[in-house]
């Protein structure tokens, strides 16, 4: 619960959403590296981007409060299965004073197996920085649905 008041209290901030912003083209091109990781299903690389205690909460697949478990989910149910793809006009990026950012956006999912990006949800994620590292230590995903026909 404190996860949550403390993401809904960073995403009334004032955001950083020029692309041309420091913060945003920071935590844009760690959300590129993210998701090529993702997508190769290279998990080494991807499950070094989270904190090992990450909260991670699903609105269909339930939460899961470790690294391990999360990148476990991934295996079983992404890799060779569906690619992601960030919708770039829904991407923003908020600061939190002293500790790092929020990231917030959409994204579509593509099936590897028929090349068409049917599903499309809302994401949030919470990145600290430590000692000069990013890590995420939080993540929402949430509001799955079908993509319409123009996305």
């Amino acid at each position: 619960m404190f996860t949550a008041i403390a993401v809904a209290a960073a995403l009334i901030a004032t955001p950083v959403s020029s692309p041309a912003d420091p913060l945003t083209t920071e935590i844009g091109a760690l959300d590129a590296k993210v998701f090529e990781a993702y997508n190769r299903c290279d998990l080494p690389t991807f499950s070094g981007f989270f904190d090992p205690k990450v909260a991670f909460y699903h609105d269909t697949g339930g939460a899961t409060f470790e690294r391990d478990a999360m990148v476990d989910g991934v295996r079983k149910y992404i890799c060779g299965k569906v690619k992601r793809e960030l919708i770039p006009a829904t991407f923003r990026v908020y600061p939190i004073k002293d500790y790092g950012a929020v990231e917030e956006g959409e994204h579509r999912f593509c099936e590897l197996a028929t090349k068409r990006c049917e599903g499309v949800a809302k994401f949030v994620m919470v990145w600290a920085k430590q000692d000069g590292t990013w890590r995420i230590t939080s993540v929402l995903s949430y509001g799955h649905r079908t993509a319409t026909p123009t996305e």
